[in-house]
């Protein structure tokens, strides 16, 4: 009877260690794959039914002590539905991301100085990013509280993570909110002396400052032409307002009857400021508009790689763009 017991207490303790050197081996178990992979975990999918998907695709061997493993620790191994990447790594490390929902996060970036009617163009090829209706869109931005027909330059350019599944909505939601956001702040640290009335009058300048600047440096000196301008009651006379006025009438070339056409944004024949901003601009185009750097210069033109000649009176000017546009 004791040579029974001692037996059958031997042969337990061998099972349990047997046992854990499996899972303990199961802990090391890698996936096999050959390339990243999204997976899809759909509501109501169960480890096992995953792990055996994984044989079948040949990442796995086999899923047995998986099922033990589940049966010790089942709360380890509930799956949170959701897009995961599936990459050589530990499988019980995957399974944890699974069961805490650290699903694969997909990027989508709005590019400073791009318009909102690219940033839609743009969803489009975001994968697994749920769109919306126009008039659902058009419903929630008035829920946010942008009122104006057109949302330009509402929407703070930067990379949003979303997961798959996610409305366009969220992502708007989120740009809108960091540029509401970053308007105050720069608001509140203005230089009062700038002659803008409101937060989106300065949005709506420095989206023109965004499309005239293709250097950071130059942005607060550009600003201070179009300050200097507004400041005289010049008008403005820049070249992207005409550009978005033409919408998908401009070609990549400004006529001269494209000046003289009127438009709403045309601030060669407009006083002040367009109605609305012409694209998204950064951070940077914002704090200069509102804190330009002092000069008494009122032109400029391009003089190649991005950058500008500046020059203080129309004479000067005209000089400039002799040399660097006509090459004469």
């Amino acid at each position: 009877m004791i040579r029974a017991f001692a037996f059958l207490f031997t042969t337990l303790i061998a099972a349990v260690a047997f046992v854990g050197i499996q899972l303990k081996q199961l802990q090391a178990t890698q996936i096999s794959i050959s390339e990243p992979t999204l997976y899809q975990v759909k509501a109501g999918t169960g480890v096992n039914a995953m792990c055996r998907t994984f044989k079948a695709n040949g990442w796995i061997n086999d899923c047995f002590w998986l099922k033990v493993y589940a049966k010790i620790n089942p709360q380890l191994v509930e799956l949170k539905q959701g897009m995961y990447l599936i990459e050589s790594q530990p499988f019980l490390s995957l399974i944890s991301k699974m069961n805490k929902g650290r699903d694969h996060q997909f990027a989508f970036t709005i590019v400073e100085g791009s318009t909102f009617k690219q940033v839609l163009a743009s969803f489009k090829d975001a994968p697994y990013l749920e769109l919306v209706s126009e008039q659902s869109l058009r419903t929630t931005l008035g829920i946010w509280g942008i009122n104006q027909t057109n949302p330009e330059g509402w929407f703070y350019p930067d990379t949003y993570h979303y997961s798959a599944g996610d409305s366009q909505l969220d992502i708007l939601n989120r740009a809108y909110e960091k540029m509401a956001n970053t308007l105050d702040i720069a608001w509140q640290t203005r230089d009062t002396s700038v002659p803008l009335k409101s937060k989106y009058d300065a949005l709506i300048l420095a989206s023109i400052i965004e499309k005239e600047s293709g250097h950071n440096a130059e942005r607060d000196l550009i600003a201070s032409v179009f300050v200097n301008r507004l400041h005289k009651g010049m008008r403005l006379q820049t070249d992207p307002t005409v550009i978005y006025g033409l919408g998908d009438e401009y070609q990549g070339d400004i006529k001269k009857e494209h000046l003289k056409r009127y438009t709403d944004y045309n601030t060669y024949r407009i006083n002040g400021l367009p109605p609305t901003p012409i694209a998204m601009p950064s951070e940077q185009a914002i704090y200069a508009t509102l804190n330009p750097r002092y000069s008494d210069f009122y032109y400029f033109v391009a003089s190649g790689d991005g950058k500008h000649h500046f020059s203080k009176t129309l004479a000067e000017h005209n000089a400039a763009v002799r040399k660097y546009i006509l090459k004469k």
